[in-house]
């Protein structure tokens, strides 16, 4: 049984999803920007982006090898890591009932690199310097040699749209979208919900595309955790207050709960353009020298979180404790000096700025307590909402702000390239030539061990820079209800949400 509705673009088929079966509800605190796969690059739109696009490759559970979703086969050609191409499976169609072909996966590439929204994921394919497609094949050329390469195409950001439903040049606006995932988007409301109903279209790598789901989003962890107390939700993930967190007993009789190793990080980002305090080196310094790391993850999150000490978080090849080896301990007096030395006049006034989720308002409320006890700095802490937030950053509106990251693929080059190598996701301004050297050094190892030392390196690169300061990593929590299986496949290092592995029982 199908429904038609009309949509932007055109009519779209979905299953109507009314065959009885209850769909799970899943709450979480995340943000969905934007539908537009050349429009986002946040963890609550790529999470959804998981299940209503497909990608040419994707990562089965807990697996750090990237394999065929779209694609029934891709690989490197010749030497040198320049040219990579992809066969697409036979039979994928959209949820409008298009096929799929090769022309579609080129023009999904393309746009994002065109479109080029200050929002978007397009700095993930930098290294590529043209795509083609000749049937059902898709070959890519490379600037340099890139082996993350097919791990950038598992993520949204080479998320496959129907080049007839979507506009090469601007983003598609609307409540729909037109995908080829293992769940169709039945229906949006923008902070509210998704209904998402199996895509009996599917052909992929998910074996079976599970039940119908309904993602409902909350404003704060209080919000989601009233939701969970009141049995008005089935699975909790990202983000439960710490308070709560704390407290769950992993034993319980009447839930299941996961508590999974996370890459999920979080760091204080400074605006490194000239125009701002946080411009110049020995201010950035000063800050990395004064923050207490372990007041912020005992006072605000429970002890829910861990101090951070790199780019590269533990866990993940080649972490280091680079910030931890060059200001080893708060230490106010060296930070007065730094700005003394630097002819640098105090307080030194700036803004910090968070989006209002998860404890953002508290964490701020630390940081400018630490700093201002020193005497050294004035601190202007700032609210704005995620798209406010998002805008204010990219246009370089604070001179610093708070924010988190959650890998999109497991490697260390995640924590790298995107957050500072040159046109980095972060809009800071910050472009170091010695670790935009590094960065292209890392991706030419197949062997991916092979580029600890250069990872290292370009840690220590930025602990000298500070053009941001690691705070902390997380542990991962889901809660689900006891009758709730598959729970523990949202969090497993990957960065996919699948939604299509949580059954009832």
């Amino acid at each position: 049984m199908v429904l038609a509705i009309i949509g932007v673009g055109g009519w779209q088929l979905l299953p109507s999803g009314d065959d009885g079966e209850k769909p799970i509800t899943v709450g979480t605190t995340d943000i969905v920007s934007s539908l537009d796969p050349a429009g986002a690059y946040d963890a609550g739109s790529w999470a959804l982006f998981n299940n209503i696009y497909q990608s040419l490759l994707t990562f089965k559970p807990s697996s750090t090898v990237p394999t065929g979703d779209a694609a029934r086969r891709c690989g490197f050609e010749g030497t040198g890591l320049l040219t990579y191409s992809c066969t697409l499976r036979e039979g994928i169609a959209f949820s409008n009932g298009d096929e799929m072909t090769g022309a579609d996966v080129a023009f999904s590439i393309n746009r994002v690199v065109h479109i080029k929204n200050p929002q978007g994921p397009w700095s993930l394919l930098s290294t590529m310097k043209s795509v083609e497609a000749h049937g059902m094949t898709v070959t890519f050329h490379l600037k340099t040699p890139d082996a993350t390469f097919p791990s950038k195409l598992a993520t949204g950001a080479g998320a496959i749209v129907d080049s007839r439903q979507y506009p090469a040049d601007r983003l598609r606006g609307g409540r729909t979208a037109v995908g080829s995932g293992p769940y169709v988007l039945k229906a949006y409301k923008p902070g509210v919900s998704a209904t998402l109903v199996p895509n009996p279209k599917y052909v992929g790598a998910v074996g079976d595309t599970g039940g119908p789901v309904d993602v409902d989003y909350f404003k704060t962890p209080d919000d989601l955790n009233t939701a969970w107390r009141d049995k008005k939700i089935d699975v909790t993930h990202r983000q439960m207050p710490p308070s709560v967190v704390a407290k769950v007993d992993a034993s319980s009789n009447d839930m299941h709960v996961t508590e999974a190793a996370s890459a999920e990080i979080r760091n204080m980002v400074f605006n490194v353009r000239k125009s701002s305090p946080m411009g110049t080196t020995a201010v950035r310094r000063a800050v990395a020298s004064v923050i207490d790391r372990n007041k912020i993850t005992a006072n605000v999150y429970d002890s829910t979180v861990e101090p951070l000490y790199s780019l590269v978080p533990q866990g993940i090849t080649s972490h280091s404790t680079a910030f931890f080896d060059t200001y080893p301990k708060p230490d106010p007096a060296k930070a007065k000096s730094l700005l003394a030395d630097a002819g640098v006049h105090t307080p030194v006034a700036f803004t910090l700025a968070y989006s209002p989720s998860g404890s953002a308002a508290p964490e701020s409320a630390e940081i400018k307590r630490q700093l201002e006890a020193t005497g050294l700095f004035k601190v202007k802490v700032v609210s704005k909402e995620w798209a406010a937030f998002q805008k204010g950053y990219a246009d370089g509106d604070f001179d610093a702000y708070t924010i988190g990251w959650l890998p999109d693929y497991p490697d260390p080059d995640d924590f790298v390239a995107p957050l500072v190598g040159s046109d980095n996701t972060f809009h800071n301004d910050y472009a170091n030539a010695k670790v935009n050297s590094l960065i292209t050094a890392t991706q030419k190892y197949s062997q991916r061990g092979q580029a600890s030392d250069d990872f290292k390196a370009a840690q220590q690169a930025v602990a000298d820079d500070v053009p941001l300061l690691p705070l902390w990593q997380k542990k991962d929590y889901v809660l689900s209800a006891e009758n709730i299986t598959g729970s523990q496949y949202l969090s497993d290092g990957t960065g996919i949400w699948r939604l299509w592995e949580l059954g009832r029982i």
